[in-house]
């Protein structure tokens, strides 16, 4: 995906390219000025996955030349799924005054985009920016953000595919979804779509109170052939550990 008619695109190139985790052809040359980089990661600052994904930016940006504390100041804040800690810590980096921003789901992405819509933002795993409204169109962004898409929809429709060769005889079939976000129903309609040739009814759940999961798991799980598909979302974490008979992709 290109950055369009963002300004400073030579240092934007480099830190899409870091994020994405693969090195450029290009090396950036430092400059006398400090870059500033703002990073907000959709993990709580514990999480091991979250903290490994900031040391191989780190790595990355490193190798292209940009060493935090040297020639570039990189300012960290870390959220979980509560999108209210997001929105306060987008507002925190952007009065730092960063030359540009990274952003690591999309909760954190919509929480940059609702507090700057001038400093150029580079997001990762986010499922659909163009349904989100994070961007136009893949092929011309516009706008102040860019990034890296995880999958299409396309995928979605393949879990329940993939389901369905798993067991056979499976004719019933929970998704988990999470309705704040455009991935959720989106998700949902890819795996809807590819259901009756599989011979499969779907019975959508919305992600919000464990309890309520749990409970919906339950009873779905009492009848025989049938599976549970939990689409890409933060709030699936919400989600319990699945009752005896369950099927998860």
């Amino acid at each position: 995906m290109q950055f369009g008619e963002l300004k400073r695109r030579e240092f934007i190139t480099l830190l899409g390219g870091a994020a994405a985790m693969r090195p450029l052809a290009a090396h950036a040359q430092p400059s006398e000025r400090v870059r500033r980089v703002g990073v907000l990661m959709g993990f709580p600052a514990d999480d091991l996955e979250g903290r490994l994904r900031l040391t191989t930016f780190q790595e990355g940006l490193q190798q292209l030349g940009w060493t935090d504390g040297r020639n570039v100041q990189i300012d960290t804040r870390w959220h979980g799924p509560n999108s209210g800690d997001a929105g306060k810590l987008a507002a925190e980096l952007v009065a730092l005054g960063p030359d540009v921003i990274l952003t690591s789901s999309s909760v954190s992405t919509a929480a940059m985009l609702r507090v700057t819509p001038t400093i150029p933002i580079v997001f990762t795993i986010v499922i659909d920016p163009v349904g989100a409204g994070y961007v136009d169109n893949l092929a011309r962004p516009g706008g102040n953000a860019t990034g890296f898409t995880i999958y299409e929809y396309s995928m979605s429709g393949k879990w329940l595919e993939l389901l369905k060769a798993i067991a056979p005889s499976l004719t019933r079939t929970m998704v988990l979804r999470d309705p704040a976000v455009a991935s959720g129903p989106g998700q949902f309609a890819a795996i809807q779509a590819v259901a009756p040739s599989l011979g499969v009814e779907l019975r959508p759940v919305d992600v919000r109170d464990p309890g309520e999961i749990e409970r919906a798991i339950a009873v779905f799980a009492q009848s025989g052939n049938s599976g549970l598909i939990v689409t890409g979302s933060t709030g699936a974490a919400l989600m319990p550990p699945a009752p005896a008979g369950s099927i998860f992709l």
